[in-house]
């Protein structure tokens, strides 16, 4: 099915889920094709983002919904699925993730649940790339001074058992921290980590690993990039070889005095290709530049934004296609949250323009559930 067919599927009239008593249980294997993002021709990719901001509040198992929408993800031509944080977590989405290896506490499913969903997709040759929250950590204890900054890994050995050492000093507002300055940018809702520490460097890698391993994620998508130095998440992706990696680098866009985006954004999107350069090159980037120009263009019928002063695509598809991942809505942006929400009635437009250009497009997809039949282990 060519790429206008699966917005058909998969956009418009949204997916109808039919969902039926579970299927016997089987057999988790870990053994999983390659990934079709990392091969080189990022044509032949196709990202789909499995969940949106309520699904982690769906009456089933989330796990289990994505397991029943295989069949319909390969006939459509998807090659990769983007998965939720899959660890306990303070709010229910998953992004403000303690105990990590926890993953039966995940309000998305268990953790077995989670294995059968990676391993239908791998039965069909479809990737699956795992959410990363480390940025930032929520503690299960207080420390001496009543701060939330006392960790529990969730595994019982003593693995990701962190205290206030963890945190970057004079974190904001969480001043419990005794580890080096902070890297990047505040995360204003848990305490920020120390990745500059080569312990804590070990264990979240030896975590993903085991991420790899023992659920089968091929890749990996990171949650607020920004808050920590791209060389230091290049490290994460050197010790860990995930086939894929795609970074969240989301800031402020320029704009005219008016209060309309300015039609220059090279500074934006290069901001964008530093990051990557920062990273190695080993990872790729959300094109962020590209959805608020795209959005703003077929807003105000305005399509002349699309094309920078060179007649390239005014995006980071302009300048490094290759590793920008272009969007049109996500979790954050678009579903219950709209922060910056593409316009509701150009959706179509939007998609028709990142299918047929440069970059690894990803599909964002809104399930609407019928239920033909009812059941507590689902």
């Amino acid at each position: 099915m060519d790429r206008f067919g699966l917005v058909c599927l998969l956009l418009w009239s949204c997916i109808i889920i039919i969902v039926a008593s579970p299927a016997q249980p089987q057999t988790t294997t870990l053994t999983s094709t390659v990934s079709k993002l990392s091969k080189t021709d990022p044509l032949n990719a196709l990202l789909l983002q499995g969940f949106n901001w309520e699904s982690s509040k769906s009456y089933f198992s989330w796990y289990n919904v994505l397991k029943g929408i295989v069949d319909d993800a390969a006939e459509a031509g998807i090659t990769d699925v983007w998965f939720p944080p899959p660890s306990q977590s303070v709010s229910p989405e998953g992004y403000l993730p303690g105990k990590l290896y926890d993953l039966d506490s995940s309000k998305y499913g268990s953790e077995q649940q989670l294995k059968d969903a990676v391993n239908a997709f791998h039965q069909k040759g479809i990737g699956t790339v795992g959410d990363i929250v480390i940025n930032h950590r929520c503690g299960t204890k207080q420390d001496d001074e009543g701060y939330w900054c006392v960790f529990e890994g969730g595994k019982g050995d003593g693995s990701l058992d962190w205290g206030p050492w963890a945190v970057t000093v004079n974190d904001k507002p969480f001043p419990c921290g005794s580890g080096h300055a902070d890297t990047g940018a505040d995360y204003i809702e848990a305490p920020d980590i120390d990745h500059t520490n080569s312990f804590i460097q070990a264990e979240l890698s030896e975590w993903m690993n085991w991420l790899k391993s023992n659920v089968g994620f091929d890749g990996w998508r990171f949650d607020f990039a920004k808050g920590y130095a791209g060389n230091l998440l290049g490290g994460y992706i050197q010790n860990t070889s995930p086939k894929f990696v795609v970074g969240e680098l989301w800031d402020d866009m320029a704009y005219d005095s008016d209060g309309r985006l300015a039609y220059d954004q090279n500074a934006h999107r290069q901001r964008l290709v530093d990051w990557v350069h920062s990273t190695g090159d080993r990872a790729a980037a959300f094109d962020f530049t590209t959805k608020g120009i795209l959005q703003e263009a077929v807003k105000s019928s305005e399509l002349w934004r699309l094309k920078d002063s060179n007649g390239k695509p005014a995006g980071m598809i302009g300048v490094l296609p290759q590793k920008a991942v272009t969007f049109i809505d996500n979790h954050d942006t678009g579903s219950t949250q709209n922060m910056w929400p593409f316009p509701s009635d150009k959706l179509l437009q939007g998609y028709a323009y990142i299918l047929t250009h440069p970059g690894i497009p990803t599909i964002v997809i809104i399930f609407c559930i019928r239920f033909s039949s009812f059941s507590a282990t689902n």
